[in-house]
């Protein structure tokens, strides 16, 4: 399933994870593949939820991210400059304020034009690509890895691998786009992992919609 850098690329633990989807932005410290450490999370919105709201700010169409995507492709980043949110101390993301920042630049245009959305969708496509590598790299950075590895609806963004592929210096997993979203392929990855370490469980066992990681 693994595109970049290559499709049989394997590499040593431990890994550094990016969750990126609509309800999560989460870094991952991977120690093997049933030992794993919550290093940093969203303190509101979710990457893939912001580029939801972004959209609908725009009048863009849902799903947010592929609508900003192809927006953006026809925008620049000369007209508009959106902020980077950086928590102090902390690798946690933020993007409540991009949004409201968002939310700005529209109410001051009197007329929004097509051009205007595609500007904009640019420059916020850019702040929350730029937030995810950075914090990302810097995770990396800090606690050693072997390889960053990307999962989520969110790593589906063409921006997104192409600036991870260009900055970071390490071993780097990115899933093919169509195995990006909720799919039976990353159940039965886990599944595979659990029955090598001899982890199973009864037939009987009830449904839990909200196990944790």
């Amino acid at each position: 399933m693994a595109e970049e850098n290559n499709p049989d690329t394997e590499f040593g633990f431990p890994i550094l994870c990016l969750i990126a989807s609509g309800g999560h932005s989460d870094l991952v410290l991977m120690n093997n593949h049933q030992e794993f450490k919550l290093i940093a999370r969203t303190r509101d919105d979710a990457a893939g939820e912001a580029f939801d709201k972004g959209a609908r700010i725009l009048g863009l169409p849902y799903p947010g991210g592929p609508s900003i995507q192809k927006a953006a492709e026809d925008g620049c980043g000369e007209n508009f400059h959106l902020p980077r949110p950086k928590i102090n101390n902390s690798l946690d993301f933020s993007f409540s304020g991009l949004k409201t920042a968002l939310i700005r630049e529209v109410q001051q245009l009197k007329n929004l034009t097509t051009q205007n959305k595609n500007d904009l969708a640019y420059s916020f496509q850019e702040a929350i690509t730029d937030t995810l590598i950075r914090n990302t790299l810097q995770a990396a950075e800090m606690h050693n890895v072997k390889g960053i590895l990307i999962v989520g609806g969110v790593a589906a963004n063409q921006r997104l691998r192409e600036e991870i592929k260009n900055r970071a210096q390490l071993p780097l997993m990115i899933p093919k786009v169509k195995f990006c979203p909720d799919n039976a392929a990353m159940i039965g990855a886990a599944a595979f992992y659990r029955m090598q370490n001899n982890i199973v469980h009864e037939w009987d066992m009830d449904v839990i919609p909200n196990l944790s990681l």
